[in-house]
């Protein structure tokens, strides 16, 4: 039991942060490993940023990161939040959930190490981030498989994977994708980015709505379709945005 009386503020120090594809929290997947192909750098910071603190690492293929929602901080936690994995329409106590507003607003996320940089400072590669440009990194731990993955856990609420969308692009949107370097994989992270249907559950019937989100230096422009029975998402262009 801690002896820390109730309410007692304890701050930790921000050991890094991250340099993400993902420029706005609309759009990110809710969990980390839905899209693999969204990439991050994890900046660490001084007097953290000695590879000395590293040693090791480069052998796990994938880490634990702690971090801040840190665009949750103004937000007030409350007991009860609506969880858009259940549709938005069934309330379940926040401790329930990974809800980024919560009494002490604090993410952890496995991600994929790519590698480890020690130029100029140490920097932290890494793949199938959810994680927003800017998160504040509180810590970063080894993923240890033996201990770590439990086949038999349940979660009742989140017992499969996310049911995915069909995603297709236009011809613009080809064209520019192809016209777009330094980008690895870009298709692929738009398609599996889109594939989760990011749109708010009130606007799951809106066709006539062409919605935008930042990706890298683009903003992303898509709409939802029905044809017949069938839903999709269309991306329809890439529109560089103005730095």
């Amino acid at each position: 039991m801690s002896n820390n009386p109730t309410g007692e503020k304890i701050s930790f120090p921000v050991i890094g942060i991250v340099y993400s594809c993902f420029k706005e929290k609309f759009g990110i997947p809710r969990q980390p490993g839905l899209a693999s192909a969204a990439q991050a750098v994890i900046e660490i910071a001084a007097p953290y940023n000695t590879l000395d603190a590293f040693e090791g690492l480069g052998d796990c293929s994938h880490i634990w990161l702690q971090f801040v929602f840190h665009k949750s901080l103004h937000h007030a936690w409350r007991p009860k939040v609506r969880p858009p994995r259940l549709g938005g329409n069934r309330s379940v106590g926040v401790f329930a959930t990974r809800s980024p507003v919560r009494p002490s607003a604090i993410g952890l996320s496995v991600v994929r190490l790519e590698r480890i940089e020690g130029k100029n400072g140490v920097q932290l590669y890494i793949s199938g981030a959810d994680l927003l440009e800017g998160t504040p990194i509180l810590d970063i731990k080894p993923y240890v498989p033996y201990v770590d993955s439990v086949p038999e856990a349940l979660n009742r609420m989140a017992d499969a994977p996310p049911s995915v969308m069909a995603v297709r692009f236009s011809g613009i949107a080809k064209a520019q994708i192809d016209a777009a370097n330094g980008y690895d994989n870009l298709a692929v992270l738009i398609e599996q980015v889109l594939e989760q249907d990011p749109r708010p559950q009130y606007q799951k019937t809106d066709e006539a709505r062409t919605y935008g989100m930042k990706l890298y230096e683009f903003n992303l422009k898509w709409r939802y379709c029905v044809e017949g029975s069938v839903e999709s998402i269309e991306v329809l262009e890439l529109v560089p945005l103005l730095i």
